[in-house]
């Protein structure tokens, strides 16, 4: 006799069901790596899968770029741990065309040690309770019980490997990320702890498609070290950036005096940084951002409790009150666009990022 299944018969609820309904455009498609050569065969290393979606009217002049964690994947953009839409569909309701990468090696973008080197430690669930809600942290906002065994596995399940040379990573990001800016033009880059460093580096390869920078709780303190994924030996970045005047190693440059670590990329470039209460990421912010105006940018501190905004960790984009911590950042963008009010997404918006870019310019002299 067979053996019957113990959810047989049992009624299921669609897990769609409850979820709204909408209407808007979407695909995917790659920004491709290199043809490398190993033992008489080519292979390809280190594209990037990106994800994008669009409202049926697109309202803003500028697509939003959104560049997951360390160790992560796109989908933290996607939706929170218990059910709500992310940002990725909170910005698209707002109207802009949005696009969500996995950084090379992360993800849907393939990641083998042969072709991109040995790999980080695994994530475990020690450091993820480091991260987001420590003991004796004060962080109110975390989406479900910590607890919660099947929510605990649900988020650590999205964390894989990476690069163990972090500056090869970051280096292998920015060069993807300029192509994506190459194909889709001008756009607002958005980035989340270990990517921040990624932010600033595409701003260095592409300063005229950089509109502004929106950094959720990077990496830091200047030339500090994570745990897991590695250290800023150049300041912001473990990889290097063009100073002016040039710096030969990351020693000379940690020593250099604060006027010589001018980053010509970055001048009168808008950045938003943007940190919780209770994260011990917020500590680095100080660090980052004097690093950031020393290097030339605008830099403009988003600290939740400035926004009568508490509770909020690491996970600000996905914690319970991540509507509310996305708009201070929309906000904000709106702020720091005017150059781009009244322009559409279509080729105006080429005039738009240079009446910014000008705008930029002007500002720095």
């Amino acid at each position: 006799m067979e053996a019957k299944s113990k959810t047989q018969g049992t009624p299921r609820t669609p897990v769609w069901s409850g979820v709204r309904v909408r209407t808007s455009r979407r695909g995917h498609f790659w920004i491709t790596g290199e043809r490398v050569r190993k033992e008489g065969l080519s292979y390809q290393a280190g594209p990037m899968y990106v994800e994008w979606e669009a409202p049926v009217a697109v309202t803003q002049p500028l697509p939003v770029v959104l560049v997951h964690g360390g160790t992560l994947q796109g989908t933290e953009w996607s939706e929170t741990p218990d059910g709500r839409p992310g940002w990725a569909q909170r910005l698209v309701e707002a109207g802009y065309a949005v696009f969500v990468v996995d950084r090379p090696g992360h993800g849907r973008s393939p990641y083998h040690p042969d072709l991109m080197g040995p790999t980080s430690p695994p994530f475990s669930y020690e450091r993820g309770r480091a991260v987001y809600f420590p003991e004796g942290g004060g962080e109110t906002q975390w989406p479900f019980d910590i607890e919660d065994a099947n929510a605990f596995d649900a988020l650590i399940a999205a964390y894989g490997p990476m690069p163990a040379d972090l500056a090869y990573s970051q280096q292998l990001d920015a060069s993807r990320l300029a192509g994506l800016l190459d194909r889709i033009g001008p756009a607002i880059i958005v980035t989340h702890s270990a990517s921040g460093p990624d932010g600033w580096l595409v701003a260095d390869q592409r300063p005229e498609l950089v509109a502004a920078i929106v950094a959720i709780e990077p990496m830091g303190p200047a030339f500090g070290h994570t745990p897991g994924i590695g250290t800023l030996t150049w300041g912001l970045t473990a990889a290097p950036m063009k100073f002016s005047p040039p710096h030969a190693t990351p020693a000379g440059l940690k020593a250099a005096a604060p006027e010589t670590r001018r980053i010509p990329s970055l001048a009168a470039m808008p950045v938003a940084l943007v940190t919780g209460e209770t994260s011990v990421f917020s500590t680095f912010a100080p660090s980052v951002a004097d690093f950031l105006r020393q290097a030339g940018a605008q830099v403009d501190h988003l600290h939740m409790p400035s926004f009568v905004i508490h509770g909020n960790g690491h996970g600000m984009i996905y914690e319970k009150n991540s509507d509310q911590v996305l708009g201070v950042v929309l906000g904000w963008l709106t702020d720091h666009m005017s150059p781009c009010r009244g322009a559409t997404y279509e080729a105006p918006s080429e005039t738009c990022v240079a009446a910014h870019v000008r705008a930029r310019q002007e500002e720095s002299l």
